[in-house]
């Protein structure tokens, strides 16, 4: 689908939402790397050096110094907006976070980040530039410098290993249909694994096929990853088959990927 991005900075500017002083907005999310349809979402983010300090409808809460995000969110010819305000110190300190010196405290991304502060790095990353384009330059070089994305491989491929001996263990006592799950589950957080390695920090699965075909990356063809994620070559009368076949297709894949 086409959508005209020049129209969203005078939809904020007309709705008063749109600060007098800003470092970027930028529209977030599939539209931006688009993959949208016509019910998806116009997300954006305005960071600014002070917060959002106009009329809000509503804010969400992070661990950080200044620990409220103000949100707002309209529909405009039936498709809704929603609009974030963040800060710059609100981002460096979540870039402190993910900081190499705190990656080598081995705690889990989950620990580090809060699902809303990770979900900020990743969509820097990808996101459509309205105003402030060399800002968001300098904070992906930033994003990209930081241990971020070996903090996503590591948690992924943590928990890919986990369930691998969780499907072992209840192959070996013959609970198959957990071991199916447990397989799944697997193989998902190692195909996330694989692709945060080659830049594609997103872990949502909806997302995933879409994050695969973008990377191409050589470890997994895209046939094979489609095959396993749709379960096609699943044989419900030999399910352990199936089981084995992922768990050795996981172990491979953790090999291959670079933390």
């Amino acid at each position: 689908m086409t959508f005209d991005f020049s129209r969203c900075l005078p939809e904020l500017a007309g709705r008063g939402l749109l600060p007098a002083s800003y470092r970027s907005a930028f529209v977030v999310g599939s539209l931006a790397r688009g993959w949208a349809n016509a019910a998806s979402d116009v997300d954006i983010y305005v960071v600014g050096d002070t917060p959002w300090s106009g009329a809000a409808s509503a804010a969400f809460r992070v661990s950080l110094g200044h620990p409220e995000v103000a949100t707002d969110s309209w529909y405009t010819d039936d498709r809704r907006w929603e609009l974030k305000y963040w800060t710059t110190g609100q981002l460096a300190e979540v870039l402190d976070k993910v900081s190499w010196d705190s990656f080598e405290t081995a705690l889990p991304i989950g620990q580090l980040l809060g699902r809303d502060e990770e979900q900020l790095l990743e969509r820097l990353l990808f996101c459509r530039p309205l105003d402030g384009e060399q800002w968001v330059e300098e904070q992906r070089k930033l994003i990209r410098a930081s241990a971020f994305g070996a903090s996503v491989v590591s948690y992924c491929l943590t928990n890919a290993d986990d369930f691998v001996d969780d499907a072992l263990g209840q192959l070996a006592e013959g609970d198959t249909t957990s071991a199916v799950l447990s397989a799944r589950q697997a193989f998902g957080h190692a195909v996330d694994g694989l692709l945060a390695s080659h830049g594609e920090c997103n872990r949502l699965v909806k997302w995933r096929a879409r994050r695969m075909l973008a990377a191409c990356p050589k470890a997994l063809p895209f046939e094979r990853y489609w095959a396993v994620e749709t379960m096609t070559d699943f044989d419900s009368a030999a399910p352990d088959v199936w089981v084995r076949d992922v768990v050795a297709l996981c172990k491979s894949l953790s090999l291959e990927i670079e933390v």
